[in-house]
Protein backbone atom coordinates (compact mmCIF):
# COMPACT_ATOMS: atom_id res chain seq x y z
CA UNK A 1 0.00 0.00 0.00
CA UNK A 2 1.48 3.24 -0.85
CA UNK A 3 0.78 4.86 2.54
CA UNK A 4 3.11 2.49 4.08
CA UNK A 5 6.33 4.31 3.29
CA UNK A 6 5.07 7.59 4.06
CA UNK A 7 7.69 9.40 6.46
CA UNK A 8 6.25 13.11 6.73
CA UNK A 9 4.56 14.22 9.85
CA UNK A 10 2.13 16.72 7.72
CA UNK A 11 0.17 15.10 4.69
CA UNK A 12 -1.91 17.62 2.55
CA UNK A 13 -4.66 16.72 0.43
CA UNK A 14 -6.12 18.21 -2.35
CA UNK A 15 -7.53 18.45 -6.05
CA UNK A 16 -10.62 19.75 -7.49
CA UNK A 17 -14.24 19.12 -5.62
CA UNK A 18 -15.47 15.92 -5.65
CA UNK A 19 -12.40 13.99 -6.62
CA UNK A 20 -12.51 11.68 -3.14
CA UNK A 21 -10.19 14.08 -0.89
CA UNK A 22 -12.07 13.42 2.55
CA UNK A 23 -12.50 9.72 1.84
CA UNK A 24 -8.81 9.26 0.43
CA UNK A 25 -7.48 11.50 3.85
CA UNK A 26 -9.39 9.91 5.97
CA UNK A 27 -8.31 6.15 4.59
CA UNK A 28 -4.77 7.01 4.87
CA UNK A 29 -5.18 8.49 8.19
CA UNK A 30 -6.98 5.55 9.72
CA UNK A 31 -4.18 3.16 8.02
CA UNK A 32 -1.27 5.14 9.98
CA UNK A 33 -3.66 4.62 13.21
CA UNK A 34 -3.42 1.13 12.28
CA UNK A 35 0.18 1.24 12.46
CA UNK A 36 0.11 2.41 15.96
CA UNK A 37 0.60 5.84 14.63
CA UNK A 38 -1.02 8.86 16.95
CA UNK A 39 -2.84 10.77 14.29
CA UNK A 40 -4.86 14.04 13.66
CA UNK A 41 -6.92 14.35 10.44
CA UNK A 42 -8.29 18.04 10.33
CA UNK A 43 -11.06 19.68 8.22
CA UNK A 44 -10.13 23.19 6.48
CA UNK A 45 -12.65 23.41 3.89
CA UNK A 46 -15.73 25.91 4.93
CA UNK A 47 -18.01 23.41 3.99
CA UNK A 48 -16.33 20.41 5.77
CA UNK A 49 -17.69 16.85 5.65
CA UNK A 50 -15.56 15.17 8.11
CA UNK A 51 -18.28 14.69 10.60
CA UNK A 52 -20.04 12.40 7.75
CA UNK A 53 -17.41 10.37 6.81
CA UNK A 54 -16.33 9.51 10.05
CA UNK A 55 -19.88 9.56 11.37
CA UNK A 56 -18.71 11.48 14.82
CA UNK A 57 -19.57 15.40 15.89
CA UNK A 58 -16.56 17.31 15.35
CA UNK A 59 -15.59 20.70 16.23
CA UNK A 60 -12.62 22.90 16.31
CA UNK A 61 -10.90 20.70 19.31
CA UNK A 62 -9.03 17.55 18.11
CA UNK A 63 -11.43 14.51 19.50
CA UNK A 64 -10.91 10.88 19.32
CA UNK A 65 -12.43 8.65 16.85
CA UNK A 66 -14.60 5.88 18.74
CA UNK A 67 -13.88 2.39 17.40
CA UNK A 68 -9.89 2.72 16.48
CA UNK A 69 -8.18 0.16 18.73
CA UNK A 70 -5.72 2.19 21.23
CA UNK A 71 -7.75 5.74 20.49
CA UNK A 72 -4.81 6.37 17.36
CA UNK A 73 -7.02 8.59 15.33
CA UNK A 74 -8.07 12.04 15.99
CA UNK A 75 -10.28 14.46 14.04
CA UNK A 76 -11.26 17.97 14.23
CA UNK A 77 -12.99 20.69 11.64
CA UNK A 78 -11.26 24.27 11.62
CA UNK A 79 -14.41 26.64 12.59
CA UNK A 80 -13.96 30.02 10.39
CA UNK A 81 -16.79 31.56 12.26
CA UNK A 82 -15.58 30.60 15.75
CA UNK A 83 -12.29 31.73 14.91
CA UNK A 84 -13.10 35.25 13.61
CA UNK A 85 -15.16 35.57 16.75
CA UNK A 86 -12.00 34.56 18.93
CA UNK A 87 -9.83 36.64 16.62
CA UNK A 88 -11.96 39.30 16.97
CA UNK A 89 -12.04 38.94 21.11
CA UNK A 90 -8.48 38.98 20.86
CA UNK A 91 -8.33 42.43 18.69
CA UNK A 92 -10.57 44.43 20.57
CA UNK A 93 -10.40 43.10 24.34
CA UNK A 94 -7.81 44.80 25.67
CA UNK A 95 -9.33 47.82 24.88
CA UNK A 96 -12.78 47.16 26.60
CA UNK A 97 -12.92 49.67 29.55
CA UNK A 98 -10.51 52.25 27.53
CA UNK A 99 -12.13 53.21 25.13
CA UNK A 100 -15.37 54.76 24.19
CA UNK A 101 -18.42 51.97 23.49
CA UNK A 102 -18.86 53.90 20.03
CA UNK A 103 -14.96 53.78 18.79
CA UNK A 104 -15.13 49.56 20.10
CA UNK A 105 -18.34 49.31 18.06
CA UNK A 106 -16.48 50.70 15.24
CA UNK A 107 -13.68 48.36 15.77
CA UNK A 108 -15.98 45.49 15.93
CA UNK A 109 -17.47 46.65 12.57
CA UNK A 110 -14.36 46.77 10.84
CA UNK A 111 -13.30 43.50 11.65
CA UNK A 112 -16.98 41.92 11.20
CA UNK A 113 -15.69 41.24 6.73
CA UNK A 114 -14.78 37.77 5.25
CA UNK A 115 -11.59 38.89 5.63
CA UNK A 116 -11.07 38.86 9.01
CA UNK A 117 -12.52 35.38 8.67
CA UNK A 118 -10.14 34.25 6.33
CA UNK A 119 -7.05 35.79 8.56
CA UNK A 120 -8.76 34.07 11.89
CA UNK A 121 -8.91 30.46 9.81
CA UNK A 122 -5.56 30.87 8.62
CA UNK A 123 -4.03 31.22 12.28
CA UNK A 124 -5.60 28.26 13.38
CA UNK A 125 -4.02 26.54 10.36
CA UNK A 126 -0.47 27.82 11.36
CA UNK A 127 -1.17 27.03 15.37
CA UNK A 128 -1.41 23.32 14.16
CA UNK A 129 1.38 23.78 11.44
CA UNK A 130 3.89 25.27 14.24
CA UNK A 131 2.40 24.73 18.06
CA UNK A 132 4.92 22.56 19.29
CA UNK A 133 2.32 20.97 21.70
CA UNK A 134 0.29 19.97 19.12
CA UNK A 135 3.42 18.72 16.87
CA UNK A 136 5.03 16.84 20.18
CA UNK A 137 1.37 15.24 20.77
CA UNK A 138 0.42 13.58 17.67
CA UNK A 139 3.37 11.45 14.64
CA UNK A 140 0.82 12.42 11.74
CA UNK A 141 -0.91 15.25 11.21
CA UNK A 142 -3.09 14.86 7.79
CA UNK A 143 -4.87 18.26 6.64
CA UNK A 144 -8.55 17.35 4.26
CA UNK A 145 -8.60 20.26 2.52
CA UNK A 146 -11.00 22.61 0.88
CA UNK A 147 -10.62 22.52 -2.94
CA UNK A 148 -8.01 23.35 -5.02
CA UNK A 149 -8.12 27.15 -5.46
CA UNK A 150 -9.28 27.88 -2.06
CA UNK A 151 -6.57 25.24 -0.52
CA UNK A 152 -3.79 27.21 -3.27
CA UNK A 153 -4.83 30.25 -1.25
CA UNK A 154 -4.73 29.15 2.18
CA UNK A 155 -1.13 27.75 1.14
CA UNK A 156 0.19 31.28 -0.08
CA UNK A 157 -1.15 32.82 3.03
CA UNK A 158 1.79 32.88 4.94
CA UNK A 159 4.69 34.45 2.68
CA UNK A 160 1.78 36.64 1.84
CA UNK A 161 0.89 38.00 5.19
CA UNK A 162 4.93 38.12 6.18
CA UNK A 163 5.52 40.36 3.11
CA UNK A 164 2.42 42.59 4.08
CA UNK A 165 3.54 42.65 7.97
CA UNK A 166 6.76 44.18 6.90
CA UNK A 167 6.07 46.19 4.02
CA UNK A 168 3.64 47.66 7.07
CA UNK A 169 5.93 48.05 9.62
CA UNK A 170 8.81 49.87 7.31
CA UNK A 171 5.72 52.36 6.46
CA UNK A 172 5.02 53.27 9.88
CA UNK A 173 1.66 52.43 9.97
CA UNK A 174 -0.43 51.38 13.15
CA UNK A 175 -3.13 49.66 11.59
CA UNK A 176 -4.26 47.45 8.95
CA UNK A 177 -7.42 46.26 7.02
CA UNK A 178 -7.99 43.39 10.16
CA UNK A 179 -7.00 44.86 13.03
CA UNK A 180 -3.55 46.59 15.05
CA UNK A 181 -0.53 45.87 13.40
CA UNK A 182 1.46 45.22 17.02
CA UNK A 183 -1.68 42.03 16.87
CA UNK A 184 -0.10 41.20 13.68
CA UNK A 185 3.37 41.47 14.42
CA UNK A 186 3.04 38.27 17.04
CA UNK A 187 1.93 36.10 15.04
CA UNK A 188 4.90 37.01 12.41
CA UNK A 189 7.13 34.43 13.54
CA UNK A 190 3.98 31.95 13.36
CA UNK A 191 3.92 32.46 9.84
CA UNK A 192 7.40 32.13 9.06
CA UNK A 193 7.86 28.72 10.24
CA UNK A 194 4.71 27.72 8.39
CA UNK A 195 6.93 29.02 5.32
CA UNK A 196 9.48 26.62 6.56
CA UNK A 197 7.58 23.73 7.60
CA UNK A 198 5.61 23.54 4.45
CA UNK A 199 8.80 24.09 2.27
CA UNK A 200 10.95 21.25 4.01
CA UNK A 201 10.02 17.99 2.19
CA UNK A 202 11.55 16.37 4.72
CA UNK A 203 8.19 16.63 6.85
CA UNK A 204 5.60 17.91 4.36
CA UNK A 205 4.22 16.18 1.84
CA UNK A 206 1.54 17.23 -0.50
CA UNK A 207 -1.30 14.49 -2.03
CA UNK A 208 -3.03 15.64 -5.22
CA UNK A 209 -6.33 14.09 -5.80
CA UNK A 210 -8.11 13.60 -8.98
CA UNK A 211 -10.27 11.60 -10.60
CA UNK A 212 -9.70 10.43 -14.26
CA UNK A 213 -10.76 12.89 -16.19
CA UNK A 214 -9.56 15.52 -18.17
CA UNK A 215 -10.71 18.43 -15.84
CA UNK A 216 -9.49 17.47 -12.40
CA UNK A 217 -6.35 16.28 -13.74
CA UNK A 218 -5.91 19.52 -15.47
CA UNK A 219 -6.14 21.33 -12.13
CA UNK A 220 -3.87 18.59 -10.50
CA UNK A 221 -1.85 20.15 -12.98
CA UNK A 222 -1.63 23.72 -12.49
CA UNK A 223 -1.90 22.86 -8.78
CA UNK A 224 1.44 21.12 -8.87
CA UNK A 225 2.93 23.91 -10.83
CA UNK A 226 1.70 26.99 -8.06
CA UNK A 227 3.08 25.16 -5.73
CA UNK A 228 6.42 24.45 -7.13
CA UNK A 229 6.16 28.13 -7.68
CA UNK A 230 5.65 28.76 -3.90
CA UNK A 231 8.95 25.87 -3.11
CA UNK A 232 6.60 23.47 -2.19
CA UNK A 233 8.06 20.66 -4.29
CA UNK A 234 7.24 17.07 -2.25
CA UNK A 235 4.14 16.56 -4.23
CA UNK A 236 2.54 12.75 -5.29
CA UNK A 237 -1.10 12.62 -7.14
CA UNK A 238 -3.34 9.89 -6.56
CA UNK A 239 -6.07 9.38 -9.53
CA UNK A 240 -9.06 7.78 -7.56
CA UNK A 241 -12.46 5.97 -8.87
CA UNK A 242 -10.26 4.24 -11.62
CA UNK A 243 -13.21 1.73 -13.31
CA UNK A 244 -12.57 -1.58 -15.41
CA UNK A 245 -15.44 -3.40 -16.97
CA UNK A 246 -16.22 -6.46 -14.86
CA UNK A 247 -18.35 -8.23 -18.25
CA UNK A 248 -16.54 -8.40 -21.77
CA UNK A 249 -19.94 -7.72 -23.64
CA UNK A 250 -20.43 -4.25 -21.55
CA UNK A 251 -22.93 -1.78 -22.22
CA UNK A 252 -22.24 1.89 -23.89
CA UNK A 253 -22.19 3.43 -20.16
CA UNK A 254 -19.65 1.39 -19.17
CA UNK A 255 -17.57 1.30 -22.36
CA UNK A 256 -17.54 5.35 -22.36
CA UNK A 257 -16.46 5.78 -18.63
CA UNK A 258 -14.21 2.96 -19.26
CA UNK A 259 -12.22 4.91 -22.18
CA UNK A 260 -12.64 8.11 -20.61
CA UNK A 261 -10.36 7.19 -17.75
CA UNK A 262 -7.92 5.61 -19.84
CA UNK A 263 -8.09 8.29 -22.07
CA UNK A 264 -7.47 11.01 -19.81
CA UNK A 265 -4.80 8.75 -17.68
CA UNK A 266 -2.97 8.49 -20.80
CA UNK A 267 -2.72 11.87 -21.85
CA UNK A 268 -2.58 13.47 -18.27
CA UNK A 269 -0.25 16.65 -18.39
CA UNK A 270 3.72 16.32 -18.54
CA UNK A 271 4.21 17.32 -15.17
CA UNK A 272 2.06 15.05 -13.28
CA UNK A 273 3.87 12.24 -15.23
CA UNK A 274 7.26 13.10 -13.25
CA UNK A 275 5.50 12.76 -9.99
CA UNK A 276 4.90 9.49 -8.11
CA UNK A 277 1.15 7.86 -9.18
CA UNK A 278 -0.97 5.79 -7.33
CA UNK A 279 -4.62 4.46 -7.92
CA UNK A 280 -7.71 3.66 -6.22
CA UNK A 281 -10.36 1.59 -8.08
CA UNK A 282 -14.56 2.93 -8.39
CA UNK A 283 -16.03 1.35 -5.63
CA UNK A 284 -19.98 0.35 -5.68
CA UNK A 285 -20.01 2.03 -1.94
CA UNK A 286 -20.55 5.16 -0.74
CA UNK A 287 -17.50 6.05 1.53
CA UNK A 288 -18.82 6.93 5.16
CA UNK A 289 -18.12 4.97 8.56
CA UNK A 290 -15.15 3.42 9.42
CA UNK A 291 -15.91 -0.08 7.87
CA UNK A 292 -16.24 1.44 4.25
CA UNK A 293 -13.06 3.60 5.01
CA UNK A 294 -10.78 0.97 5.51
CA UNK A 295 -12.17 -1.01 2.64
CA UNK A 296 -11.60 2.29 0.43
CA UNK A 297 -7.79 1.93 -1.25
CA UNK A 298 -8.21 -2.25 -1.20
CA UNK A 299 -8.86 -4.19 -4.48
CA UNK A 300 -12.79 -3.30 -6.40
CA UNK A 301 -15.17 -6.01 -5.65
CA UNK A 302 -15.93 -8.23 -8.56
CA UNK A 303 -18.89 -10.31 -8.02
CA UNK A 304 -22.58 -9.00 -7.54
CA UNK A 305 -25.82 -10.87 -7.84
CA UNK A 306 -29.24 -10.05 -9.43
CA UNK A 307 -28.88 -6.73 -9.97
CA UNK A 308 -30.77 -5.28 -12.23
CA UNK A 309 -30.97 -0.69 -13.06
CA UNK A 310 -33.46 0.15 -10.22
CA UNK A 311 -36.91 2.27 -10.19
CA UNK A 312 -35.98 5.02 -8.53
CA UNK A 313 -38.37 8.54 -7.49
CA UNK A 314 -39.86 10.28 -10.39
CA UNK A 315 -38.72 13.77 -10.85
CA UNK A 316 -40.97 17.00 -11.21
CA UNK A 317 -39.20 18.15 -14.11
CA UNK A 318 -36.24 17.29 -16.44
CA UNK A 319 -33.25 19.57 -17.41
CA UNK A 320 -35.44 20.54 -20.93
CA UNK A 321 -38.45 21.51 -19.06
CA UNK A 322 -36.29 23.56 -16.17
CA UNK A 323 -34.49 25.44 -19.08
CA UNK A 324 -37.83 25.94 -20.87
CA UNK A 325 -39.91 27.76 -17.83
CA UNK A 326 -36.46 30.35 -17.85
CA UNK A 327 -36.77 30.92 -21.20
CA UNK A 328 -39.84 33.18 -21.43
CA UNK A 329 -38.01 35.51 -19.17
CA UNK A 330 -35.60 36.48 -21.72
CA UNK A 331 -32.88 37.65 -18.94
CA UNK A 332 -32.24 36.82 -15.53
CA UNK A 333 -29.91 35.61 -13.01
CA UNK A 334 -29.17 31.76 -13.21
CA UNK A 335 -26.79 30.56 -10.61
CA UNK A 336 -25.43 26.65 -9.48
CA UNK A 337 -24.18 25.82 -5.93
CA UNK A 338 -23.25 22.90 -4.57
CA UNK A 339 -20.54 20.67 -3.58
CA UNK A 340 -17.19 20.94 -5.53
CA UNK A 341 -17.27 18.25 -8.01
CA UNK A 342 -20.89 17.89 -8.39
CA UNK A 343 -21.18 18.80 -12.22
CA UNK A 344 -21.89 22.94 -11.49
CA UNK A 345 -19.49 23.71 -14.33
CA UNK A 346 -21.10 21.34 -17.01
CA UNK A 347 -24.44 22.11 -16.17
CA UNK A 348 -23.76 25.75 -16.27
CA UNK A 349 -22.49 25.48 -19.16
CA UNK A 350 -25.00 23.31 -21.00
CA UNK A 351 -27.51 25.89 -19.48
CA UNK A 352 -25.88 28.50 -21.10
CA UNK A 353 -25.44 27.09 -24.20
CA UNK A 354 -28.99 25.65 -24.59
CA UNK A 355 -29.99 29.66 -23.50
CA UNK A 356 -28.02 30.80 -26.39
CA UNK A 357 -29.10 28.44 -29.06
CA UNK A 358 -32.88 29.68 -28.28
CA UNK A 359 -31.29 33.20 -29.90
CA UNK A 360 -30.85 34.99 -26.33
CA UNK A 361 -27.92 36.90 -25.21
CA UNK A 362 -26.21 35.06 -22.45
CA UNK A 363 -23.08 35.72 -20.61
CA UNK A 364 -21.12 32.68 -18.85
CA UNK A 365 -19.26 33.41 -15.61
CA UNK A 366 -17.35 31.87 -12.69
CA UNK A 367 -16.53 32.86 -8.99
CA UNK A 368 -14.48 30.05 -8.86
CA UNK A 369 -10.17 30.19 -8.15
CA UNK A 370 -9.93 27.31 -10.41
CA UNK A 371 -12.47 28.10 -13.14
CA UNK A 372 -12.95 25.19 -15.48
CA UNK A 373 -15.52 26.77 -17.82
CA UNK A 374 -13.25 26.97 -20.96
CA UNK A 375 -12.19 23.48 -20.26
CA UNK A 376 -15.91 22.42 -20.25
CA UNK A 377 -17.05 24.65 -23.02
CA UNK A 378 -13.87 25.59 -25.56
CA UNK A 379 -15.79 26.63 -28.27
CA UNK A 380 -17.20 30.15 -29.61
CA UNK A 381 -20.51 30.58 -29.89
CA UNK A 382 -23.25 32.88 -31.11
CA UNK A 383 -24.76 35.62 -28.54
CA UNK A 384 -22.58 33.76 -25.78
CA UNK A 385 -19.95 35.79 -24.00
CA UNK A 386 -17.42 33.81 -21.53
CA UNK A 387 -15.67 35.38 -18.64
CA UNK A 388 -14.01 34.50 -15.61
CA UNK A 389 -14.06 36.65 -12.33
CA UNK A 390 -9.92 36.60 -12.20
CA UNK A 391 -8.74 37.48 -8.61
CA UNK A 392 -4.88 38.85 -10.18
CA UNK A 393 -7.10 41.34 -12.25
CA UNK A 394 -9.90 42.13 -9.80
CA UNK A 395 -7.45 42.93 -7.20
CA UNK A 396 -5.23 45.10 -9.80
CA UNK A 397 -8.90 46.97 -11.16
CA UNK A 398 -10.18 47.60 -7.38
CA UNK A 399 -6.83 49.02 -6.28
CA UNK A 400 -6.24 51.27 -9.21
CA UNK A 401 -10.06 52.29 -9.07
CA UNK A 402 -9.49 53.12 -5.43
CA UNK A 403 -6.28 54.64 -5.44
CA UNK A 404 -7.81 57.11 -8.75
CA UNK A 405 -11.03 58.05 -6.49
CA UNK A 406 -8.42 59.42 -4.30
CA UNK A 407 -5.96 61.35 -5.13
CA UNK A 408 -6.70 65.00 -4.77
CA UNK A 409 -9.08 63.92 -1.85
CA UNK A 410 -6.55 62.36 0.44
CA UNK A 411 -3.37 63.80 1.92
CA UNK A 412 0.01 62.50 0.76
CA UNK A 413 0.06 61.21 4.14
CA UNK A 414 -3.34 59.34 3.77
CA UNK A 415 -2.86 57.96 0.41
CA UNK A 416 0.56 55.71 1.32
CA UNK A 417 -1.80 54.46 4.10
CA UNK A 418 -4.33 53.49 1.49
CA UNK A 419 -2.31 51.93 -1.02
CA UNK A 420 -0.61 50.29 2.11
CA UNK A 421 -4.20 49.12 2.92
CA UNK A 422 -4.44 47.74 -0.18
CA UNK A 423 -1.12 45.84 -0.33
CA UNK A 424 -3.30 42.62 2.21
CA UNK A 425 -3.93 40.00 1.26
CA UNK A 426 -7.70 40.52 2.03
CA UNK A 427 -8.00 42.84 -0.59
CA UNK A 428 -8.37 40.10 -3.08
CA UNK A 429 -11.88 38.87 -1.23
CA UNK A 430 -13.25 42.22 -1.43
CA UNK A 431 -12.30 42.80 -5.28
CA UNK A 432 -13.98 39.55 -5.96
CA UNK A 433 -17.05 40.51 -4.43
CA UNK A 434 -17.44 43.61 -6.14
CA UNK A 435 -16.53 41.87 -9.90
CA UNK A 436 -19.59 39.45 -8.22
CA UNK A 437 -22.16 42.12 -7.63
CA UNK A 438 -21.45 43.77 -11.22
CA UNK A 439 -21.81 40.11 -12.73
CA UNK A 440 -24.90 39.87 -11.02
CA UNK A 441 -26.02 43.19 -12.29
CA UNK A 442 -25.74 42.36 -16.08
CA UNK A 443 -28.48 40.02 -15.45
CA UNK A 444 -30.98 43.03 -15.70
CA UNK A 445 -31.06 43.30 -19.84
CA UNK A 446 -29.72 39.27 -20.63
CA UNK A 447 -29.54 35.75 -18.97
CA UNK A 448 -26.20 35.84 -16.99
CA UNK A 449 -25.28 32.53 -15.68
CA UNK A 450 -22.70 31.88 -13.16
CA UNK A 451 -21.11 28.68 -12.27
CA UNK A 452 -19.91 29.35 -8.37
CA UNK A 453 -17.11 28.15 -5.94
CA UNK A 454 -17.95 25.02 -3.70
CA UNK A 455 -20.41 25.27 -0.96
CA UNK A 456 -17.82 26.55 1.35
CA UNK A 457 -16.76 29.75 -0.75
CA UNK A 458 -20.10 30.21 -1.94
CA UNK A 459 -21.35 31.02 1.36
CA UNK A 460 -18.26 33.19 2.55
CA UNK A 461 -19.57 34.86 -0.48
CA UNK A 462 -22.79 35.27 0.36
CA UNK A 463 -22.03 36.16 3.58
CA UNK A 464 -20.02 38.71 2.28
CA UNK A 465 -23.48 40.57 0.58
CA UNK A 466 -25.20 40.62 4.04
CA UNK A 467 -22.57 42.19 5.80
CA UNK A 468 -21.94 45.33 3.00
CA UNK A 469 -26.13 45.29 2.70
CA UNK A 470 -26.12 46.21 6.81
CA UNK A 471 -22.85 48.48 6.05
CA UNK A 472 -25.00 50.07 3.61
CA UNK A 473 -27.86 50.65 5.59
CA UNK A 474 -26.72 51.25 8.71
CA UNK A 475 -24.15 53.63 7.08
CA UNK A 476 -25.72 55.05 3.58
CA UNK A 477 -22.51 55.16 2.53
CA UNK A 478 -21.25 55.54 -0.92
CA UNK A 479 -21.14 52.32 -2.27
CA UNK A 480 -21.51 51.70 -5.85
CA UNK A 481 -24.84 50.94 -7.43
CA UNK A 482 -24.21 47.23 -7.94
CA UNK A 483 -23.02 46.39 -4.26
CA UNK A 484 -25.85 48.40 -2.95
CA UNK A 485 -28.53 46.45 -4.95
CA UNK A 486 -26.96 43.04 -4.54
CA UNK A 487 -29.27 41.38 -1.74
CA UNK A 488 -32.09 42.71 -2.95
CA UNK A 489 -31.26 41.09 -6.33
CA UNK A 490 -30.09 37.85 -5.21
CA UNK A 491 -33.44 37.50 -2.78
CA UNK A 492 -35.98 38.56 -5.85
CA UNK A 493 -37.38 35.44 -7.14
CA UNK A 494 -38.00 37.25 -10.45
CA UNK A 495 -34.59 37.87 -11.02
CA UNK A 496 -32.59 34.82 -9.94
CA UNK A 497 -33.04 31.58 -10.15
CA UNK A 498 -30.24 29.44 -7.92
CA UNK A 499 -29.96 25.89 -9.04
CA UNK A 500 -29.11 23.59 -6.19
CA UNK A 501 -26.79 20.37 -8.14
CA UNK A 502 -25.80 16.89 -6.05
CA UNK A 503 -25.10 13.32 -7.06
CA UNK A 504 -27.15 10.63 -5.94
CA UNK A 505 -24.97 10.05 -2.83
CA UNK A 506 -25.39 10.97 0.79
CA UNK A 507 -22.61 13.59 1.11
CA UNK A 508 -23.30 15.72 -1.38
CA UNK A 509 -27.45 15.66 -0.76
CA UNK A 510 -26.71 16.24 2.49
CA UNK A 511 -24.26 18.96 2.42
CA UNK A 512 -26.82 20.32 -0.69
CA UNK A 513 -29.49 20.01 1.83
CA UNK A 514 -27.69 22.33 4.24
CA UNK A 515 -27.02 24.97 0.93
CA UNK A 516 -30.69 25.16 0.88
CA UNK A 517 -31.00 26.00 4.43
CA UNK A 518 -28.82 28.38 3.77
CA UNK A 519 -29.97 30.23 1.58
CA UNK A 520 -33.55 30.52 3.18
CA UNK A 521 -32.08 32.15 6.18
CA UNK A 522 -30.42 34.69 3.65
CA UNK A 523 -33.85 35.11 2.18
CA UNK A 524 -32.97 33.24 -1.13
CA UNK A 525 -35.72 30.45 -2.51
CA UNK A 526 -33.99 28.04 -4.34
CA UNK A 527 -35.75 27.45 -7.70
CA UNK A 528 -35.15 23.69 -8.54
CA UNK A 529 -32.43 20.77 -7.88
CA UNK A 530 -30.46 18.83 -10.48
CA UNK A 531 -29.10 15.79 -9.10
CA UNK A 532 -26.67 14.50 -11.71
CA UNK A 533 -24.76 11.76 -12.85
CA UNK A 534 -27.61 9.49 -11.70
CA UNK A 535 -26.74 5.49 -12.86
CA UNK A 536 -30.09 4.40 -12.10
CA UNK A 537 -31.41 6.60 -14.56
CA UNK A 538 -29.45 5.32 -17.33
CA UNK A 539 -29.10 2.15 -19.10
CA UNK A 540 -26.09 0.37 -17.98
CA UNK A 541 -25.93 -3.55 -16.98
CA UNK A 542 -22.13 -3.63 -16.20
CA UNK A 543 -22.69 -5.42 -12.16
CA UNK A 544 -20.45 -2.63 -10.46
CA UNK A 545 -22.35 0.39 -12.24
CA UNK A 546 -25.80 -1.26 -11.45
CA UNK A 547 -24.27 -1.87 -7.50
CA UNK A 548 -23.70 1.83 -7.41
CA UNK A 549 -26.98 3.16 -9.20
CA UNK A 550 -29.08 0.82 -6.16
CA UNK A 551 -27.53 2.73 -3.51
CA UNK A 552 -28.79 6.47 -5.15
CA UNK A 553 -32.70 5.45 -4.18
CA UNK A 554 -32.64 6.95 -0.98
CA UNK A 555 -30.64 10.14 -2.17
CA UNK A 556 -33.21 10.60 -4.66
CA UNK A 557 -36.02 10.11 -2.11
CA UNK A 558 -34.62 11.94 0.19
CA UNK A 559 -34.21 15.11 -2.42
CA UNK A 560 -37.91 14.54 -3.85
CA UNK A 561 -39.00 15.09 0.15
CA UNK A 562 -36.66 18.47 0.55
CA UNK A 563 -36.88 19.98 -2.69
CA UNK A 564 -39.91 21.80 -4.86
CA UNK A 565 -38.73 21.04 -8.01
CA UNK A 566 -35.99 18.57 -8.94
CA UNK A 567 -34.77 16.97 -12.22
CA UNK A 568 -32.44 13.72 -12.29
CA UNK A 569 -29.91 13.91 -15.52
CA UNK A 570 -28.75 10.54 -15.99
CA UNK A 571 -24.90 9.61 -16.49
CA UNK A 572 -22.85 10.58 -19.45
CA UNK A 573 -19.68 12.19 -20.71
CA UNK A 574 -21.29 15.29 -20.09
CA UNK A 575 -18.23 17.35 -21.28
CA UNK A 576 -18.46 15.80 -24.69
CA UNK A 577 -22.36 16.59 -24.87
CA UNK A 578 -21.95 20.01 -24.19
CA UNK A 579 -19.48 20.22 -26.89
CA UNK A 580 -21.59 18.63 -29.66
CA UNK A 581 -24.55 20.61 -28.66
CA UNK A 582 -22.05 23.55 -29.12
CA UNK A 583 -21.21 22.72 -32.37
CA UNK A 584 -24.48 21.68 -34.03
Amino acid sequence: MWADALTQKYLFFTGKGGVGKTSLSCATALHLASLGRKVLIVSTDPASNLDEVLQVALGPEPRSVPGIISGCLFAANLDPDMAAEEYRERAVGPYRGILPDTTLRQMEEQLSGACTTEIAAFDEFTRLLCDDAIGSAFDNIVFDTAPTGHTLRLLSLPAAWNGFIDESAAGGSGTTCIGPLAALKQQQARYRDAIDTLTDSAVTLVVLVARPDAGSLAEASRAAAEMQGLNILNIRLIVNGVFHRSLANSDRIAEALEQQGRTAIEQMPANLTALSIATVPLHSFAVVGLEAIGRLLEPSECAFENLSTTDCVSPTDTLDTLIDSMSDQKRGLIMTMGKGGVGKTTLASEIAVRLAKGGHNVLLTTTDPAAHIRLALNRDLPNLELERIDPRQEVDRYRQELIHQSQGVLSTESLAVLEEDLRSPCTEEIAIFRAFAVAVARASDRFVVIDTAPTGHTLLLMDAAEAYHREILRTQTNMPEAVRQLLPRLRDPDYTHVFVIALPEPTPVHEASSLQEDLRRAGIEPYAWIVNQCLSASETRDPLLLARASHEETSLSEVSEIATRYAWVPWTDMTSAVLQKGTN
